[in-house]
């Protein structure tokens, strides 16, 4: 079997662990790590036993296949030189900063034949992978995803940084595009929104709502699934992952409610019952897998199969698609309730209130 000739552009916090995995994998042959910051690139280009260069330009001749993961202004840029010179491309979510940059990529990849993958890993998460086939036609999804302030991916906001996770997670649980969204968010350290909350409701009558904040004292990515069967709960940091359902007692048996309406019934035993006897509850078991090594030979499958990744450039456009429409909702958000009141996001740091957009 041939090595995949493979560059990773971009050594910053993920672009690192990508050379790292990458380096390891027996397909996978790493030519060169590119990185305009001299000492960082040749740190991990040393570690991975292959060389830095300064440019990607300089190796784009000896590539199959690229791994982008540079910061998201300049995504579109570097894709679409790499897809014009014929080389596959893995990039790090989200795809792009704009729907009208992300469409040109999926078109330029689709016109070429080209792989198109976006680095929306969470899909790989032994949790989710573990309940994903137990979410069968959600109705109500709600996700959360906070940490403390990273000091990385400072040009953007938290709705391109971490909410687009979680967009990403619900269009693929649902199969549709939500026909409508409304959103809130607030600037707390500056420059970008930091804290977001979002609904989306969807055709079929699935509705999500959706927490991001990376101004957090403390770190929490949990998800959870309601359908017609039950409910699914995932922690994405923990990979555990569990599944909720009436049991049969429940469903053809007189309940917990006519129990406890007897009399002299314990209720402190009635309780205790209610998961386990009345509502069954199911551990589920994730293989033990590192979720960016499963990404990346996802990556290298289907360079060599020339089949669709598992997220391929369309899921990420998607995703974007979408997390525009937050940003817009967030822009025009009248926190007032009228147009001439105060709207969009918080001000910028030293001014304590929030200003009207434009």
């Amino acid at each position: 079997m041939n090595r995949l000739q493979v560059a990773v552009v971009g050594a910053g916090a993920l672009g690192r662990h990508h050379a790292r995995i990458l380096s390891t994998l027996p397909g996978v042959e790493l030519v060169a790590v590119a990185e305009l910051n001299e000492t960082a690139g040749r740190a991990v280009a040393e570690a991975c036993q292959t060389r830095w260069v300064p440019d990607y330009r300089v190796v784009a001749a000896e590539l199959d296949a690229v791994v982008l993961a540079t910061p998201t202004s300049s995504h579109h840029r570097i894709a679409r030189d790499l897809l014009l010179a014929g080389i596959d491309l893995f990039v790090e979510k989200p795809l792009t900063a704009s729907v009208s940059e992300a469409r040109e990529l999926v078109e330029l990849a689709r016109c070429d034949e080209l792989v198109l993958q976006v680095g929306h890993v969470e899909r790989f998460n032994p949790g989710y992978v573990a309940a994903r086939p137990a979410i069968r036609d959600p109705k109500y999804i709600r996700t959360e995803r906070v940490s403390p302030y990273a000091f990385r991916s400072t040009d953007i906001g938290v709705v391109h940084d971490m909410l687009i996770h979680d967009l990403d997670l619900v269009l693929d649980l649902v199969g549709e595009t939500p026909c409508e969204v409304s959103a809130l968010g607030i600037t707390i350290l500056g420059g970008h929104e930091d804290a977001v909350q979002a609904r989306l409701r969807f055709p079929g009558g699935c509705v999500a709502d959706l927490v991001a904040n990376r101004v957090s004292p403390v770190t929490r990515r949990t998800l959870q699934a309601w359908s017609p069967t039950g409910c699914a709960t995932i922690d994405f940091g923990t990979r555990d992952a569990q599944v909720f359902a009436r049991s049969p007692a429940l469903m053809y048996g007189a309940g917990p409610l006519e129990r406890a309406r007897q009399p002299g019934v314990n209720i402190e035993a009635l309780k205790a019952e209610v998961f386990g006897h009345w509502i069954t509850v199911e551990p589920l078991s994730p293989q033990t897998r590192d979720q960016l090594t499963a990404e990346l030979l996802d990556f290298e499958r289907a360079c060599r199969t020339r089949e669709a990744p598992q997220v391929d450039g369309a899921a990420g456009l998607r995703a974007v698609e979408v997390a525009e429409a937050v940003l817009e909702s967030v822009a025009v958000h009248q926190w007032d309730g009228t147009a001439t009141g105060r709207i969009g996001p918080q001000a910028e740091p030293g001014q304590r209130e929030l200003r009207r957009a434009g």
